[in-house]
């Protein structure tokens, strides 16, 4: 049987838990996956590309699970009444290939994406950070601001978005929550006095939704909007104002802000900053960019999380995903032998 976590169930874990707590614990596990990242059996995604938007597969393995997620990204769902994203993934037993959870990751994905971002600002943001600028209020940004708060203590936010409504959105979901929101007209002005500025709009553009202009010294850029070839939002001149750290080289260059720059351009591979063997920050005066476009390793560990979260409760649901006939090799007559009745 194959344990199996769906929307209902994911929605309880979180009410269970709450979504800080959850994002610190997650942010924790996927650290402890970057720290082992040579142990990863690693590749780029796999990518169906339309008019419409993008389908994708992102496999990854160690030597005991293999993982992968569906997702898409269609950045005009919404106005369709749709979301723009949404996925589901696997984890498999390396050793029988039979798969043991399955688990939605719509909701997962958000949780991991957040849990990453502020994971890696632990270690790139300046250690006296107050001030984070979200440019884009859409499904993720939430998510965002809880991050940074229960992993950096960050709780004053510049917000900006298009979007009136979805600013409305993010104000009402976090108002109450002890946030200390400024609603600004621009991303130029959400940006001014932030330490931090998160980047996460949906758009599949190559667009400059924050200036070379906007970036002071001692920022740190976490651009998350970035993850196919063809929609980017950084100014590339910002690339220039710091070391630029990534997941995965051989898919951020296809997809990520580096994209717009040469194939030589030098980056840092996170993991390596966690082993010692690259510098992170090396000055309060310092710009430092992360240009993450969601790579497998992160949901990996979303899925163990959550897996070893649910445990023997009754959030995870068994499911027969897998035939199991008494003769491994008789899968016909396991199709012809009487269905039991209820």
């Amino acid at each position: 049987m194959t344990a199996f976590v769906g929307v209902s169930d994911m929605v309880r874990w979180i009410a269970q838990h709450g979504a800080a707590e959850i994002i610190a614990g997650m942010a924790g596990a996927v650290e402890e996956d970057f720290r082992r990242w040579e142990s990863f059996d690693k590749s780029a995604r796999v990518a169906s590309h339309t008019p419409f938007g993008v389908i994708e597969l992102m496999p990854i393995s160690d030597p005991d699970l293999y993982a992968f997620k569906y997702v898409n990204g269609h950045p005009f769902n919404p106005g369709r009444g749709y979301q723009t994203v949404t996925a589901f993934g696997v984890l498999a037993d390396v050793h029988n290939g039979y798969p043991v959870f399955l688990a939605e990751m719509t909701v997962l994905t958000a949780l991991r994406t957040a849990a990453t971002s502020a994971m890696v600002a632990r270690h790139l943001a300046r250690a006296d950070s107050q001030v984070m600028a979200m440019i884009g209020a859409g499904s993720q940004a939430e998510f965002q601001a809880l991050a940074f708060r229960a992993v950096l203590g960050i709780e004053r936010l510049r917000i900006f978005d298009v979007d009136p409504a979805a600013t409305a959105k993010f104000v009402r979901n976090l108002g109450a929550r002890g946030f200390d929101i400024t609603v600004c007209s621009s991303a130029s002005e959400a940006s001014a006095g932030a330490d931090v500025v998160t980047t996460c709009t949906a758009d599949k553009a190559v667009a400059q939704v924050l200036k070379d202009a906007d970036v002071t010294p001692g920022m740190h850029i976490n651009t998350i909007g970035g993850d196919c070839p063809g929609k980017t939002e950084l100014d590339p001149r910002i690339l220039e104002r710091g070391p630029v750290f990534v997941e995965y080289p051989p898919q951020t260059r296809v997809e990520g802000e580096i994209q717009n720059v040469a194939a030589d351009f030098p980056v840092t591979e996170f993991w390596k900053v966690l082993a010692g063997t690259a510098p992170g920050r090396t000055s309060p005066e310092q710009v430092t960019i992360f240009d993450s476009v969601g790579f497998a390793i992160e949901d990996f560990s979303a899925l163990r999380y959550l897996r070893e979260s649910v445990a023997g409760t009754s959030l995870a649901q068994e499911i027969d995903l897998v035939a199991a006939p008494d003769d491994p090799k008789d899968l016909f007559g396991f199709t012809t032998a009487p269905v039991p009745v209820a």
